[in-house]
């Protein structure tokens, strides 16, 4: 049973997650939870809350620290993360596929989930960096974060047809959601954002080829993506005992061809300077690590085909995003703008609209 959070995170019910995890003997409890807030305005679809512990004795190998990821306050957010089906994708990845790929994700305490409220506890890992979209990656960032998307693609290249509760980025509840929801986000983007001509002009043939664009997307080889790969959820290590980057909020996976969280994060997450400069040798680099990861026979003319068409596609996730979550928040509407402003100018240094059908 799923408690009121964050009031019902009880001592007694950690001792009694951390002991069905295994993490906590039978003869301590849990005597003291002193609960603090995080990533205020980071986050939009869910509530996090780090929840320091005490125990009654010798804890052994149970965490110091636990983050609590539930359900979001702001019922608009929620609304929209119901429609997605994010709580069922996020827990049941934590449970069934994050054991399948070596990429780094937080270990997992507790992942509950009941109708559409749930409950996730996971590790603490807040002495790593929080990605900062709106600063973006420099270099290094974006090479550790290209190769642990090689480390996740690769493992599930091909192998996703038995994933029937993953929805694809076409046919499915997710791609529906998605064309409903840029309809919907279109014109609040632009106007909010001041989104140039260059864009806005393509308003109604881009609408209008979603579906088209989303089947292309599904074209085989397809792999399990994250489906929210940004900033904000990567964790950077600063310590040699650190990985080097820790990804989380995985309630958005999909079904689609790898390049989608490629796309994504160069043209929105890294800085616009980075990405002109080292786009074919990250995209090559993202080859490599496919290739030491099994997956073979992709040319790069293939790989950079593939690429200036997800950054067209991606203006479907960008209106989404910036136009119909709340961006009432300062942080938000800080990473929004500069999701946006990237997401433009990838898209007019490479032209992708002459890739619309028609």
């Amino acid at each position: 049973m799923i408690p009121e959070c964050p009031a019902g995170l009880t001592p007694a019910f950690l001792t009694a997650q951390l002991r069905e995890q295994g993490s906590l003997s039978a003869g301590v409890e849990v005597t003291e939870v002193r609960q603090e807030t995080v990533g205020d305005g980071t986050g939009m679809m869910a509530e996090i809350t780090r929840l320091v512990l005490s125990y009654s004795g010798d804890e052994g190998s149970a965490p110091d620290s636990l983050i609590a990821k539930y359900a979001s306050a702001n019922e608009t957010n929620r609304a929209v993360a119901n429609s997605f089906q994010l709580p069922l994708r996020e827990t049941r990845y934590a449970t069934d596929l994050d054991p399948l790929t070596s990429a780094r994700t937080p270990l997992t305490y507790a992942s509950l989930l009941d109708g559409d409220r749930f409950l996730i506890l996971m590790e603490d890992l807040g002495d790593y960096d929080v990605g900062s979209q709106v600063l973006g990656a420099d270099l290094r960032q974006t090479e550790i974060a290209i190769d642990e998307l090689a480390k996740l693609h690769s493992a599930f290249w091909n192998k996703v047809d038995a994933l029937d509760w993953v929805p694809g980025i076409a046919n499915s509840f997710h791609a529906d959601n998605m064309v409903v929801g840029a309809n919907a986000g279109w014109d609040n983007m632009v106007n909010l954002f001041s989104v140039p001509a260059s864009v806005s002009q393509y308003r109604d043939q881009f609408l209008a080829a979603i579906p088209a664009l989303q089947r292309e997307r599904m074209t085989d080889p397809v792999t399990l993506v994250h489906g929210d790969f940004r900033m904000e959820n990567l964790l950077y290590g600063n310590r040699d005992d650190h990985d080097d980057v820790v990804i989380i909020d995985w309630q958005g996976p999909l079904k689609a061809r790898g390049m989608f969280d490629v796309a994504l994060f160069l043209g929105q997450s890294t800085t616009t300077e980075v990405r002109r400069t080292h786009e074919r040798e990250l995209l090559g680099r993202y080859r490599e690590g496919l290739v030491a990861g099994g997956v073979a026979g992709l040319t790069e003319s293939e790989i950079w085909d593939d690429y200036v068409r997800c950054v067209l596609y991606d203006w479907v996730y960008t209106a989404v995003v910036a136009g119909t979550l709340d961006a009432s928040n300062e942080i938000a509407f800080s990473w929004m703008s500069k999701m946006v402003e990237r997401q433009v100018a990838a898209s007019e240094d490479l032209e992708v609209f002459r890739f619309l059908p028609g």
